[in-house]
């Protein structure tokens, strides 16, 4: 199903709920979405004025990957419903299947997909950010600061989507490596989120 669909209160419900799914990665997904289109509302409120002429043509592609960005990030809210689904009924197959270990296996890896790619999404969006809250509107400053804040959150939700499943892995390499991507990207892009914010928020207070 898609969630995004829904109503924002209907979405929240079903959030609530005991269903499977949507779940912190959907969530993510979509806390993703709403920071990457506050980073496109700064660039709309940027264009088309003379003060930043200058920049137009780079705020107008930055909006336009934002724009591109939000989308991508709304598609990762079912596609990750849909690949957490096979790894809830994995978990329903009898222990003594012989076959259980491997189809849990297959399943676990095939849920970190979307949470990975969710994590990608906002390192993108992050840098996106990082230039609207630089050249874009000083009038709509706060919400490049709250782009960030918002997109930072989601990144570090979505890693505890893959951590939950890496750690049940019995390929520890792949663990490994998987664990390693999304460190690397957290400290990388979560150290710019609140870079971002602290200056933001240093241009603000006394």
């Amino acid at each position: 199903m898609d969630y995004t669909t829904k109503s924002c209160r209907d979405f929240v419900a079903v959030l609530a709920s005991d269903a499977p799914a949507p779940g912190g990665g959907g969530a993510a997904a979509l806390a993703g979405a709403l920071g990457t289109a506050l980073g496109s509302m700064v660039g709309a409120l940027t264009v088309g004025k003379q003060r930043y002429a200058a920049v137009e043509s780079e705020i107008n592609a930055l909006m336009a990957r934002c724009r591109a960005l939000q989308e991508e990030l709304l598609d990762q809210v079912p596609a990750d419903a849909e690949g957490f689904l096979p790894l809830a009924r994995a978990y329903g197959i009898p222990k003594d299947d012989p076959s259980r270990a491997a189809v849990l296996e297959e399943a676990t890896i095939t849920a970190c997909a979307a949470p990975i790619r969710i994590m990608e999404l906002c390192c993108e969006s992050l840098e996106a950010i990082r230039v609207l809250a630089e050249k874009g509107s000083q009038l709509a400053v706060s919400d490049a600061g709250c782009a960030a804040a918002l997109v930072k959150g989601a990144l570090q939700a979505a890693s505890l989507n893959v951590f939950i499943n890496t750690k049940s892995l019995r390929n520890r390499a792949l663990a490994a490596e998987l664990n390693g991507k999304c460190l690397g990207m957290l400290e990388t892009y979560g150290a710019l989120a609140g870079e971002i914010f602290e200056t933001v928020q240093a241009g603000f207070l006394p």
